[in-house]
């Protein structure tokens, strides 16, 4: 099977003529405000920054745009949705001339939730267990080894369900997928993922959003002052007044 027409999600950005009132969330946002035309790497793209950054926020807009549930799920997850940021609304996506063959929004805030209506509608039964019968990063990763090859598959902050070996599991399972024709775009702060080689990294921050090189990442320059100066780092942290 050719997968010629990957990226699936070519391009996004505010569509023009639009005219969204930029002293209204999300559009406080300087990530948000400033949002450019973003271009999806083919295989995997990153989006790091702080918290409250806005790459949630965009990775939900996308993921709304695309027709998938907020919550997080594919199109066929039916629930009652929670508010989301009209964000979505303004946005303009470009996409391929050929559909992916599945599409699946994870967000680690509602996984609960969302495991709850899969458990309920009978559709995550594995050798008798539903997903809260297992651990929430054994339930990650029977979620995503069920990804099908040439999928478009969004991730927020998926580490929070991993231990450090399962992160690594999922960066195989990842590479595996980007081989058979998927295309993912994660929003993370783990170091372990972003090292990922087949992958664009962008950072949201308050200039805006730009694209950064994995070893420029605070992501890798914190991890690795700490693992090579932890007695040091701790003191200097932990030091009474």
């Amino acid at each position: 099977m050719s997968f010629a027409a990957k990226p699936y999600l070519r391009s996004v950005a505010i569509a023009p003529g639009a005219e969204p009132d930029l002293d209204e969330y999300p559009f406080t946002i300087p990530a948000v405000r400033e949002l450019g035309l973003l271009e999806p790497h083919p295989d995997v793209t990153f989006f790091v920054g702080e918290n409250g950054a806005g790459k949630s926020t965009v990775l939900e807009a996308i993921a709304v745009e695309l027709g998938m549930p907020a919550e997080g799920g594919n199109r066929s997850v039916l629930r009652e949705q929670q508010a989301v940021s009209p964000l979505h609304g303004y946005l303009k996506l470009v996409k391929s001339f050929r559909q992916p063959s599945a599409s699946y929004f994870l967000r680690a805030e509602s996984l609960f939730n969302v495991f709850t209506y899969m458990d309920e509608v009978g559709g995550s039964v594995r050798n008798g267990r539903g997903l809260h019968l297992r651990s929430h990063g054994e339930a990650f990763m029977d979620l995503m080894s069920n990804f099908r090859d040439g999928g478009l598959y969004l991730l927020d902050e998926p580490e929070a369900a991993l231990s450090p070996n399962r992160q690594l599991a999922a960066l195989s399972v990842i590479d595996r997928l980007v081989k058979a024709g998927s295309q993912f775009i994660i929003a993370t702060h783990s170091p372990i993922l972003l090292a990922y080689q087949r992958a664009k990294i962008l950072l949201f921050d308050e200039t805006g959003i730009s694209h950064v090189d994995y070893e420029d990442t605070e992501h890798y320059a914190v991890t690795r002052d700490f693992l090579n100066h932890y007695p040091r780092r701790l003191q200097q942290l932990l030091e009474e007044e």
